[in-house]
């Protein structure tokens, strides 16, 4: 059987990429491009890291496979947020359905996938794991030491640590820029001699592999990417910047091109990403906009956000849930990932406060007030889209999910934070995440240069399983996009359908639980908990 690839560009966009193409600076990818099917790929709501990949790999979206953000609600009757893992996906995903069809598969860095499933193959998992507990999230047991010996094996350097992940969000002083362009390039060398090692072992007919750097250094380096944010002149330290952040894509397509090869003459490549990028020059304070409207109360020990620096307040996603009175708080927003709102529907102890008559007209009341939300200098809505948890999150796991989502115009990032202001400024034009991801594939059953009409990022999950010759469940949200695929290659090989299975209520670990000793899990939570991520 021929192999199939899908290397995982988290935050890649044409808006980026296409000026890269037209320089040269990608010659693999333009000629994967070329050989191949080219689209928008549209994300689900939120665009975002967790629920889009896992949106992806099991092409349905968070209300039926139960993962929202990267932290989330323990259940709909409190307010706890603990981390997302792989026991919040509720669903088959491709290398579970892959497994079962005695397909052998690889699977490398991406999101959600700790504590690693079984599966015909290999997982070394992507997420918010310490470095040092990396070998308990990689399957089977031994294969941390078998990688080991691989001379650019480093934990450190391979496991996303929550410190360098604020730093993407918040920013960081000028000095360290360099640094960190240069430490995504060396995670992507390391994650790519991982593949290498493990296609040569393995032999898999699936080889699935996430390079986040790009959703990273779009983040931090926005304004080094995009001609339109560029100054005139431009300092030495900011033309030393552009080139360094072309650097990072130049060795990027060299690794696409490496990967490429891997799946042979007869093998199918996909690339795609979870969602897009765009400029971002403002935040929205949501909880400071829920307190002026009079749904939320801070305690007055609250400190507020002064001064000129805007931040989303990605170090505090938990601690400022105790800083809010919940005694006199109907509404808040728990994290700036989720842009999103929850309704306090019920006391401490569980008991429901609000009745579903209550709940809709709370939350019909605030979302019609987030589309009059004006910027107190231009005069234009703040809010460019409200969606109702019903509207964006159909499906058994709704009531897990915000209850009211937004989009802010402009991209504009979303603060948690008690702000003396409701819009802020920010020091220098970010990126965040936009709509529009983007989706290639090329490979004998696929046409050959053309550009598609946007497609949906569920739409992924039923393409991959055609590929690898794998029935495809009849209950996905997704559905393979006919207009990719070569319609001689379609008639010899139709599409099969499969009937649904139940629900996947608990993703099977590979020992059937969390696979860690007390010891670790508390290492685990220590270092959270120092980050202020847990109490």
């Amino acid at each position: 059987m021929s192999r199939t690839l899908l290397i995982g560009l988290d935050g890649a966009t044409f808006t980026v990429l296409d000026r890269l193409l037209a320089q040269g600076v990608m010659p693999n990818l333009r000629a994967i491009v070329a050989r191949g099917v080219r689209a928008s790929l549209r994300s689900i709501m939120p665009p975002l890291t967790p629920p889009g990949w896992t949106s992806m790999i099991t092409g349905k979206r968070p209300g039926r496979h139960g993962v929202f953000d990267f932290f989330q609600k323990e259940s709909p009757e409190n307010q706890y947020f603990r981390l997302a893992t792989a026991r919040d996906v509720h669903s088959e995903t491709v290398w579970s359905l892959a497994s079962r069809q005695d397909r052998r598969v690889v699977v490398l860095n991406y999101p959600v996938t700790f504590p690693a499933p079984a599966v015909n193959g290999c997982i070394v998992p992507g997420g918010w794991m310490p470095w040092r507990q990396l070998r308990l999230g990689c399957y089977p047991s031994g294969l941390f030491d078998r990688l080991k010996s691989l001379p650019s094996f480093n934990p450190r350097e391979m496991a996303l640590d929550m410190e360098l992940e604020e730093k993407a969000v918040e920013g960081c002083a000028a000095e360290e820029y360099a640094h960190w362009v240069e430490l995504h390039i060396r995670r992507e060398r390391r994650w790519l001699d991982i593949a290498r090692y493990l296609v040569t072992e393995e032999d898999p007919d699936f080889l699935a592999i996430v390079f986040d750097g790009v959703d990273k250094i779009q983040h931090l380096c926005w304004r080094f990417l995009d001609p339109a944010c560029w100054s005139d002149p431009s300092s030495e330290w900011e033309l030393d910047m552009r080139r360094l952040c072309e650097g990072y894509f130049r060795e990027l397509d060299i690794i696409i091109g490496e990967l490429a090869a891997m799946a042979g003459p007869d093998g199918s490549v996909v690339l795609a990403s979870d969602h897009g990028f765009g400029p971002a020059s403002e935040v929205f304070y949501l909880n400071t906009w829920l307190e002026r409207q009079g749904y939320l109360t801070w305690l007055p020990s609250a400190p507020v956000d002064a001064g000129d620096e805007a931040r989303v307040g990605f170090s505090r996603i938990a601690h400022h849930l105790l800083e809010l009175d919940w005694d006199k708080t109907v509404a808040y927003a728990a994290t700036p990932s989720g842009q999103g709102i929850h309704l306090v529907t019920h006391d401490p102890n569980g008991r429901r406060i609000l009745s579903t008559g209550e709940y809709e007209r709370l939350r019909e009341e605030i979302a019609g007030q987030l589309t009059t939300v004006r910027h107190p200098v231009t005069g234009e809505r703040v809010v460019a889209e409200v969606w109702t948890s019903d509207r964006a999150f159909p499906g058994p796991y709704q009531a897990l999910g915000p209850d009211i989502s937004i989009i802010p115009t402009g991209g504009a990032g979303v603060s948690i934070l008690r702000g003396d202001a409701i819009v802020k400024a920010r020091l220098v034009t970010g990126g965040s995440h936009r709509w529009e991801g983007m989706f290639v594939a090329a490979g004998p059953g696929i046409r050959q240069g053309s550009e598609l009409d946007e497609l949906s990022i569920v739409d992924v999950a039923p393409t991959l399983l055609y590929l690898l010759d794998v029935p495809v469940p009849d209950d996905l949200d997704g559905r393979l996009p006919t207009e990719a695929l070569d319609p001689r290659h379609l008639e010899r090989q139709p599409l099969s359908l499969a009937a649904a299975g139940s629900v996947v209520e608990d993703v099977d670990a590979a020992d059937g639980d969390l696979g860690l000793d007390p010891e670790s899990e508390d290492l685990i939570v220590d270092r959270l908990r120092a980050l202020g991520y847990v109490e």
